[in-house]
């Protein structure tokens, strides 16, 4: 497929997405879940005026183009206006709430000074393979791609102009198509439309229909036919008016704090709404699993791929949706996701499909099993539900029990030592960071344990059975913190290192004080690890990198995740200034949407990586709302 890296817009319901360039081109459509199934090598829409040849909507040297989201919700406008005709087309996509469908609303107005003639044409080409090749079907007035599973169908309520099965690449270009086949052996085909002539002044609409049809579920022509025909039928209007309104309430039922107030910034307001507005898109509805963001690189040519789910990702993400009033959706992470997908030695794998599919993996990671824990009882500290404690603990200790082999392998220093992955999935061995990570596990253990207690008498022996798992895990922790010390702390660098072979200053070696709480924040080492930091990974623009010479993507570009990171350690030291500083700078960094991003471009001060990263707008939410506790925004 063509490479396609950047979603600058998303619009989506619970199963369907769809991203989008500035430009207005579709590049994703994805039916089931954020991360899977992704069914487009491209869509491409354009005109013919008069006798003009094609004029791609996304993509012409006579186009102007803006693009906003329609108020606060997922309902996307582009508007493209072509200099040289003087025609103005607004393209409206959205997914209706009740509806599995993509609607595309182009409105075309005249504002030239004589009569135009307009075709309307797309182009589109499906992702195929070898054993489930895609094939073309133009029928019933629709144009129908299709293999054994799924139908992507692109259809209108006109009547088609012409088709080209076969061969659409050949002849598109020049804006007629034509062909005598119906059907035929072809990933991509087009279709056009006779918008016939418009006066100035005027202006004509078209509507695109995209259903992504599973074929099991209509599994004759003729039933997938009467899907066709009723959709045609739909009030797309109505669908419109119904679709925005779900979403403004949306963002009304789930903004539970002041962000609304009139002293807080409007872009501050507009990362926050459409974080709120993000976060459903990228949940799998039905278990919980929450996807890193819409995909970006689907043949793995800079990196191993971001749409999947990581379990060690849920310490941020699902304390932001607890903010955010998503508590169920958080506790649905918990409860279900993670149940399904913990293996039967009680760890949990590297990542996984959003629907709790083990996902291609590389490698084993440690802080992913612990950090289940961690953001099991971070949720319990929001909700207070004592029920979801009882109801998990059965695989709270699976994992600790897990954990606690690999800790006796550790500070008994065996020669043999599973290796972990670092956070960054870099560096393979021993790491601050993942340590870090058990020892906030097990301490948050303790805690579960304490909770707990209450439910038994003193004298049972479920109560005496919980006091000396306590013992137990208190042991472990003081073993930790030492091991840590000792082990971590680089007496030339005067400063903790991220591991013990490159000992490189990291970001994530503050995970270590926040959020897992084994070192204090007014220890002299870590006082000179925060200013070690300050003069290694702190760039010119101001934001922070993940570690000392962090090449990844070509740059030595700010990430929103360290930045913020640094805003959190500030704002436990009380150095708000400081703080508030960082939360401005990722504020002033983000797109013109309210997006963040994995990275930011340090010329243009823009996203330059993963639009849309669900653990940047998670780190953001997190802050924002330490600020409004403290009255500091």
């Amino acid at each position: 497929m063509n490479t396609k890296y950047f979603n600058d817009a998303v619009v989506g319901n619970h199963r369907i997405k769809a991203s989008f360039t500035k430009t207005g081109e579709m590049i994703r459509i994805l039916y089931g879940g954020a991360d899977y199934k992704q069914f487009l090598d491209f869509f491409h829409t354009g005109v013919k005026i008069n006798d003009s040849a094609l004029i791609y909507l996304h993509d012409d040297i006579n186009n102007l183009y803006s693009q906003e989201y329609v108020g606060e919700t997922n309902i996307l406008k582009t508007e493209i206006f072509n200099t040289y005709f003087k025609t103005r087309i607004t393209q409206i996509d959205f997914v209706p709430i009740e509806e599995d469908i993509l609607i595309k609303k182009y409105i075309v107005k005249n504002e030239n000074d004589i009569d135009l003639n307009i075709n309307f044409l797309i182009h589109s080409k499906i992702l195929t393979n070898l054993n489930n090749d895609t094939a073309g079907l133009v029928k019933n007035n629709s144009l129908i791609q299709y293999n054994h599973d799924f139908s992507v169908c692109t259809f209108s309520n006109m009547n088609l102009l012409s088709k080209q099965v076969n061969d659409a690449q050949s002849s598109i270009m020049s804006g007629i198509i034509e062909g005598k086949d119906y059907v035929g052996m072809s990933s991509d085909s087009a279709i056009s439309y006779d918008l016939n002539v418009i006066k100035p002044g005027k202006e004509k609409e078209i509507v695109i229909f995209v259903l992504i049809n599973k074929n099991k579920e209509k599994d004759t022509i003729i039933s997938l036919y009467n899907e066709l025909d009723r959709i045609k039928k739909l009030n797309v209007n109505v669908l419109q008016k119904n679709t925005a309104k779900y979403w403004e309430n949306y963002i009304k039922s789930h903004d539970i704090s002041k962000i609304n107030s009139k002293k807080i910034n409007e872009r501050v307001k507009q990362i926050y709404n459409r974080t709120i507005l993000l976060f459903p898109l990228l949940i799998n509805e039905k278990t919980g699993g929450i996807s890193a963001g819409i995909e970006v690189d689907e043949n793995r040519t800079k990196c191993g791929r971001y749409s999947y789910c990581w379990p060690r990702d849920a310490v941020f993400v699902t304390e932001a949706l607890d903010i955010v009033g998503m508590s169920e959706e958080a506790n649905k992470f918990y409860s279900k996701f993670c149940k399904m997908t913990q293996s039967k030695n009680g760890m949990w794998e590297q990542r996984f499909f959003t629907d709790g599919r083990l996902a291609p993996c590389w490698g084993y990671q440690i802080d992913e099993t612990a950090s289940v824990i961690f953001g099991s009882y971070a949720h319990y500290k929001f909700t207070k539900d004592i029920e979801f404690l009882k109801s998990n603990l059965k695989m709270y200790e699976n994992a600790i029990n897990f954990l606690q082999l690999y800790t006796n392998d550790l500070l008994e220093d065996k020669e043999i030592i599973p290796k972990s992955y670092d956070l960054w999935e870099e560096f393979e061995g021993i790491s601050l960071y993942s340590i870090s990570a058990i020892f906030a596990a097990f301490k948050s253990m303790t805690r579960i344990y304490d909770k707990l207690k209450v439910l038994y008498s003193e004298t049972s022996t479920k109560f005496k059975s919980i006091v000396k798992k306590e013992k137990v895990l208190e042991k472990y922790l003081k073993r930790i913190k030492e091991y840590c010390k000792e082990n971590f702390y680089c007496e030339e660098k005067k400063s903790y290192v991220r591991n013990n072979v490159d000992k490189k200053i990291d970001i994530s070696i503050l995970g270590s004080i926040v959020p897992f709480q084994m070192f204090s924040k007014d220890e002299k080492e870590v006082i000179n690890t925060i200013e070690k930091i300050n003069m290694t990974i702190r760039t010119y623009t101001g934001g922070y990198v993940r570690y000392e010479n962090d090449g990844y993507m070509g740059g030595y570009n700010p990430w929103p995740i360290a930045t913020l990171w640094m805003a959190w350690y500030y704002l436990e030291t009380g150095e708000n200034d400081k703080a508030i500083e960082l939360f401005l700078f990722v504020t002033n960094s983000s797109s013109n949407h309210g997006f963040l991003g994995e990275q930011v471009n340090n010329d243009e001060m823009k996203p330059s990586w993963v639009i849309g990263l669900t653990w940047s707008h998670a780190m953001y939410v997190l802050i924002l709302d330490k600020l409004l506790n403290k009255g500091l925004i």
